[in-house]
């Protein structure tokens, strides 16, 4: 299935989270490329002379992309503009009514668009409960378009009523005109669609603004994957997995004919102006042309090797270009079943756009090529040979091929190609938990650093697996965070609570003017450099409100929700204000992504520079604003370690301990040792020690959960604290002697290896 796929994005899982996710997605170079495969082609060819053409490509970035092509067509300006607000794989594109772009999406969601604009989403249309794989417009007809996807829905849309303002009532909240987000005081226009279909929809806005809602063409069974619509709206044909071809009445959603005879799964159809013949691609690796007056298959064309996955033909209906699975292009003369093979590349061919005498090419590959088609007066093609019969029966095709007669291709190389990124296809969590080491589709290693969104690293084409090896670390941090790569660069997903659970002391961070025992939470900081610019935008418009103690700000008409100490704890740890300590600062010139969704509209997608303050409740997760407004984290488990400490077998000295032991997971083995020498030294530890046997803060106020340094106290530098002690102490774990800057949880996972709790041992070092 190759125009389908999921980001694991968070929003419209039939299982519902029971808090909302955080995915911030990273950019790695040039943004205005595509990083993932190209699913969707559509031109937008200017009335006005002098004026130049655009294509719009749609890809498994959850991008869209505007491309200024120059007059003559022979280059292109670059990226004139990204349509960002999908939150999945954009899976088709269309332009109606001159100007309006119409995407849709795997995350469910139709989106309009003006062709012209920065990339602003005008409207989200909610009404799919599954990916929305496929659309058709009417050419004559601007206002009707028409929507197919999983779980057999098809819906008929007529844009003008569903895109009509509305007034924004108490009980209905407005979807976004720009990802989504509403700030106080915004009045947008709405659509908010009620579900018709089975009970699986997933209905994000129950209440109605204005009633609209679209036709459903009620019939398929199963998924669909291909519609197409005549000239003047008044015929829809779709195809799926069922195999068959289904027409339709689009004014009223009634079935009126099913044409059988492919095998396989339909993944492509066209309908000519009039809607009297119709084109069908198929798995089964044929391209069959019906005759609808006559409810019958008139021709079957054998041309692929493989499944057809596109088609384009010309404005006479006469001749036909298909594109699929076996990585060609060709052209088919329909009437006299002449086929020719244009050119052959690397990549499966996912859509086509026909283009004055040339054609656009999509593939599974970022990039997109233009080639030779000479679409006005196609005969030309042929009269340069090398074509070929096209049989009628599927394996007659293959049969030739493994013959040995398998066509030479007319161009070598495209006219034009706009290039795209590598995307991500390898990816693997460092045991640092700060660290994912990565591998592109140009072979390409690269090691980022998730809490800056940046590569640190760039190794070229080496072993990836050789890489991971090389960079192992033994040490233990909690899993704060889970990645992957469905959308070609990056995603990070933030989950609560687990994603608190992770810290580092600020020196092994290398910050600088924070003391070096503070403890610092990966996720908060993580947090506050994503939204630092969200949080200076939000004080220049509120000032002091920005950040209230004991409640998340929230917007016009939303009331506050009243966060008490009882549900979430307080970092004490760190100052609550805008600081954004460099290892979490994140670039502004390749800013990343954020994907999330608040109380109301849904999931939305935005660069976390092109949020402007106003966003609250309705649009951020309420524990992410809690965290970076109000510096509260939630409840969090596992972060302390209990172990047992007892003297070496046959050792001398022995020391008075209380039981079992309980610290911080990220204590370091040489504060153990401070304990062991304060005890034989002074005979008990100064104060790193509370009745209860836990190793508990040395600062009064809680400022430093962990015991304090023995001996002067001070940290000086280039002398590490346990190399100024007497005497000398080593710990032992399971007979092995333990470096000191091991951490507690690094000795359990790695050395101890038990559930039971950890047992340490101490002895004197001879000589010390």
């Amino acid at each position: 299935m190759h125009r389908v796929g999921s980001a694991g994005n968070t929003a419209n899982s039939v299982r519902p989270r029971k808090e909302k996710r955080l995915t911030y997605i990273l950019n790695d170079a040039d943004g205005t490329k595509h990083c993932a495969g190209v699913n969707c082609l559509a031109l937008l060819k200017s009335s006005v002379t002098n004026r130049c053409d655009y294509l719009f490509t749609g890809s498994r970035d959850g991008t869209l992309k505007r491309w200024a092509l120059s007059e003559d067509g022979a280059s292109c300006a670059g990226c004139s503009a990204t349509f960002e607000s999908h939150v999945d794989w954009v899976n088709d594109a269309i332009i109606t009514g001159g100007n309006t772009l119409v995407s849709c999406s795997s995350d469910t969601t139709l989106k309009t668009w003006n062709c012209l604009s920065d990339g602003t989403c005008t409207r989200t249309l909610r009404q799919h409960s599954d990916y929305v794989t496929c659309l058709a417009a009417a050419q004559k007809n601007s206002n009707i378009i028409a929507s197919g996807g999983l779980g057999g829905e098809v819906f008929v849309w007529d844009l003008e009523a569903a895109l009509a303002p509305t007034s924004k009532t108490s009980d209905a909240t407005d979807d976004d005109c720009s990802n989504m987000i509403n700030g106080p005081g915004n009045s947008l226009p709405s659509t908010s669609i009620r579900t018709i279909s089975s009970s699986n929809n997933i209905s994000l806005h129950t209440t109605q603004s204005h009633g609209y809602v679209p036709i459903a063409a009620k019939g398929h069974k199963e998924s669909v994957y291909a519609l197409g619509m005549n000239d003047s709206g008044t015929l829809l044909v779709s195809g799926g997995t069922e195999k068959v071809v289904r027409v339709w009445d689009p004014r009223t959603g009634s079935k009126t004919i099913k044409l059988r005879g492919h095998t396989d799964n339909i993944r492509a159809l066209l309908l000519d102006s009039t809607g009297r013949l119709c084109l069908s691609g198929s798995s089964d690796s044929m391209i069959r042309l019906w005759d609808l007056g006559q409810q019958r298959c008139v021709h079957s064309y054998a041309v692929h090797t493989d499944s057809v996955w596109a088609l384009a033909s010309t404005s006479t209906f006469s001749h036909v270009y298909s594109g699929g699975r076996d990585l060609s292009l060709y052209l088919t003369d329909l009437a006299t079943r002449e086929s020719i093979l244009l050119c052959t590349k690397e990549y499966p061919i996912s859509q086509l756009a026909l283009h004055d005498d040339d054609i656009w090419v999509a593939t599974t590959d970022s990039s997109v090529n233009k080639w030779p088609a000479e679409g006005r007066n196609p005969l030309e093609v042929f009269q340069r040979g090398g074509s070929f019969l096209a049989g009628n029966l599927s394996f007659s095709r293959a049969r030739a091929s493994l013959e040995g007669s398998t066509p030479v291709p007319v161009y070598k190389e495209p006219s034009l190609t706009i290039p795209g990124t590598p995307g991500i296809v390898q990816h693997e969590i460092l045991n640092n938990r700060r660290h994912v080491l990565t591998k592109d589709t140009s072979g390409s290693v690269k090691l980022w650093e998730i809490t800056r969104g940046t590569v640190v690293e760039d190794y070229g084409e080496v072993s990836f697996e050789e890489k991971k090896e090389e960079l192992f670390e033994m040490v233990s941090i909690p899993a704060w965070f889970t990645v992957d790569a469905k959308l070609g660069s990056l995603s990070v997903h933030l989950d609560t609570p687990q994603c608190f659970s992770a810290e580092m002391y600020s020196a092994d961070l290398n910050i600088v003017g924070k003391p070096e025992d503070d403890k610092v939470n990966l996720a908060r900081e993580t947090l506050r450099g994503l939204l630092a610019h969200w949080l200076t935008k939000r004080r220049q418009k509120f000032g002091s409100q920005a950040s209230a103690n004991g409640e998340v700000p929230s917007g016009k008409d939303i009331s506050a929700r009243n966060l008490t100490l009882s549900r979430v704890e307080v970092d004490g740890n760190a100052e609550n204000d805008s600081a954004v300590y460099l290892p979490f600062e994140f670039s502004t010139t390749s800013p990343p992504s954020i994907i999330t969704e608040g109380s109301q509209g849904g999931p939305w997608r935005k660069k976390i520079t092109c949020l402007d303050g106003t966003e609250d409740e309705k649009d951020f997760p309420w524990w992410c604003l809690d965290c970076v407004l109000n510096n509260r984290l939630p409840p969090r488990e596992n972060t302390k370690c209990s172990f047992y400490l007892h003297p070496c077998e046959g050792s001398t000295v022995q020391i008075l301990t209380q039981g079992k032991l309980s610290a911080p997971r990220i204590l370091r083995i040489h504060k153990v040792i401070n304990y062991v020498v304060e005890k034989m030294v002074l005979d008990k530890p100064l104060d790193s020690m509370n009745s209860d046997g836990t190793l508990a803060p040395g600062h009064p106020g809680g400022q430093s959960q962990h015991p304090s340094v023995g001996g002067d106290g001070s940290f000086r530098s280039g002398l590490k604290p346990w190399q100024k002690l007497k005497p000398s102490i080593e710990i032992l774990c399971n007979n092995q002697v333990l470096s000191p800057d091991m951490s507690l949880a690094t000795v359990r996972t790695y050395i101890w290896k038990k559930q039971e709790d950890l047992v340490l041992n101490y002895r004197v070092v001879q000589g010390g």
